[in-house]
């Protein structure tokens, strides 16, 4: 219970702008409780006229229903109004707020979960969250009308009254017991499915690969084997439920033929009229009824409380973990930075050690060194995608940990070696990072890209949508697009993470011409796997076991670097 209302009072934040439409709603929900008890006792007033042949009061109390109904039904209609106006508000807000909360977690909590588990939860537990005041005050309002039914009984005869509650609470006690047991294969359930969801989101994105690899047998195998396990799962579920309705039937029909022979013994003992037997009759039938509203009012709470678990989970720091940025903020960088005896491990696995470097503003240096020397993760460091494990990151002679996002990431602009292309236009690719994108901005970022001939080519030119990821582009024009987003962005640093390995050697070096271009007026980082492509940078640093082992001019590391001199020399050989 406690759980309950403190996951209510935290869903009810996100509808309390609605609290006014929130109150309406309650007012409408007790009046439409406030006629189901009415309208039973006068139904009951009904059969007894009926039975009596009192026919001018038995119209009398058939006109009042007849009323009360219509206003029931007007009752009904508002009531359903300000239900979809909270639910709609709610559900609105708690989305907003937890994909807010998504783009703030770090980046590690993301790579250690599926997308299924974000996916899921965004769309199917927010859901659950949003529709709990709906919900829960439809199963109450429901219960309520089915205990003004049993008042109507107690008014008729107290002994059945009672005899009627211990059978509802038999009931109860197997209903709350189902209740407990499918909320626990529920749980597992959901799991799994978070499973399925991010199995099948990451088929569906490497098609094209599992295509070319021939490797469909196998993602179809492991495909038929996620949704077996899915749907024993789910089986499970529905097996609780089959198992518990069993049970509950014989109780019910227990209750009907104990029920009789009990009626049967007052009515030929003259404790009471054959009228009054008919009519609790009647109203017995609803006994499971009242039981299925309870179960299921219960099972709604349990469900409330795992998706309240779940997504709350992601909101709160403890399992899923925000990224935290000071509060300083820098109107502009000048560009330099400097890493002081910083080390970074992950997952236990040290990938820089002790590292020593500094950058001056406006120059432009390569990282060098072998596949996995650390080379990657000194940018995503320096834009605090991850946290180093020990030692200071200088931007500006300032603390990385004391400056606010927008210093950092407002900055700073990285080109990855596999760019995420947004299923969009072009045009709306490139304004993603500056909302008043201008044509002439636009077209002139592209050329300095060079890309603006193959857009020019296209039906729709900048207009064209590019696809998930930008399936519709090569690996080079996917390269050469977020070339051109880093250059709409002007940042004072530009990180190139293998951002020309996709290029041909002409367009290779027409995006060297367009970096040369840059040069001096922007501090530029690029890690290359072609040295050839960094000749002519200012400085290069040559990387080895998560350190800087030899820094220095092409020329100069040629000269006193061997492992250096061994990978440019390989190099030639393959040209």
């Amino acid at each position: 219970m406690k759980e309950t209302w403190q996951n209510l009072k935290t869903t009810y934040l996100y509808a309390k702008n609605q609290k006014s439409k929130l109150i309406k709603f309650c007012f409408c929900s007790v009046l439409s409780v406030f006629i189901s008890i009415i309208v039973p006792i006068l139904s009951a007033n009904i059969i007894i006229r009926l039975t009596n042949n009192q026919f001018a009061q038995l119209i009398f109390f058939s006109i009042a229903i007849f009323l009360i109904e219509n206003v029931r039904n007007f009752v009904r209609y508002f009531s359903d109004y300000y239900a979809q106006i909270i639910y709609r508000e709610s559900f609105t807000t708690i989305q907003k707020d937890l994909g807010r909360t998504i783009l703030k977690l770090e980046t590690s909590i993301i790579d250690q979960y599926s997308s299924g588990v974000f996916i899921q939860r965004f769309t199917n537990d927010t859901i659950r969250l949003a529709e709990v005041f709906n919900i829960l005050n439809f199963y109450l309002a429901q219960i309520m009308t089915d205990i003004g039914i049993f008042v109507a009984v107690f008014i008729i005869n107290k002994v059945v009254f009672f005899y009627l509650g211990i059978m509802i609470l038999l009931h109860f006690v197997i209903e709350k017991r189902k209740v407990k047991i499918y909320n626990e294969k529920d749980k597992i359930y959901r799991k799994k499915q978070e499973q399925a969801s991010g199995f099948i989101g990451e088929m569906v994105r490497g098609v094209r690969d599992i295509k070319m690899l021939n490797a469909e047998k196998s993602f179809l195998d492991k495909l038929d084997g996620e949704i077996q396990d899915l749907n024993e799962k789910r089986y499970a579920m529905q097996f609780i439920n089959n198992r518990y309705n069993l049970l509950r039937g014989f109780v019910s029909d227990l209750t009907d033929i104990l029920l009789i022979a009990l009626l049967v013994y007052f009515i030929i003992y003259h404790q009471l009229q054959t009228a009054n037997a008919l009519i609790i009759y009647n109203y017995a039938g609803r006994l499971p009824s009242i039981v299925n509203w309870i179960g299921m009012f219960l099972e709604k709470v349990k469900d409330f409380n795992l998706s309240a678990s779940r997504v709350f989970a992601i909101m709160n720091d403890n399992e899923f973990k925000k990224e935290q940025f000071g509060v300083k903020k820098l109107k502009k960088l000048k560009g330099d930075f400097e890493f002081k005896n910083v080390s970074f491990a992950y997952e236990e696995k040290e990938i820089l050690h002790h590292l020593n470097f500094k950058v001056h503003a406006n120059e432009t240096v390569a990282f060098v060194g072998k596949s996995g020397a650390g080379k990657t993760t000194i940018f995503n460091l320096l834009c605090k995608m991850y946290e180093p494990t020990q030692g200071e990151i200088l931007l500006d002679n300032q603390e990385i940990h004391e400056l606010d996002k927008d210093t950092i990431r407002g900055n700073i602009t990285i080109i990855s070696q596999n760019p995420y292309i947004f299923n969009m236009s072009i045009r709306d690719n490139l304004k993603l990072v500056k909302e008043n994108l201008t044509e002439k901005e636009m077209i002139h970022a592209c050329k300095m890209a060079c890309l603006d001939e193959f857009i020019e080519s296209l039906p729709e030119k900048y207009d064209t949508i590019v696809g998930e990821g930008g399936v519709t582009l090569s690996g080079g024009q996917r390269q050469r697009l977020a070339i051109a987003r880093a250059f709409v962005q002007k940042t004072e640093i530009i990180l190139f993470d293998e951002a020309t390995s996709a290029l041909d050697n002409e367009t290779q070096l027409q995006i060297q011409k367009a970096i040369e271009n840059m040069k001096k007026e922007y501090t530029i980082l690029i890690i290359a796997h072609r040295l050839s492509t960094v000749i002519n940078a200012d400085r290069l640093l040559f990387i080895e076991n998560g350190q800087v082992v030899a820094e220095g001019t092409h020329q100069e590391l040629l000269k006193k670097n061997k492992s250096y001199k061994e990978l440019y020399e390989i190099e030639l050989q393959k040209d």
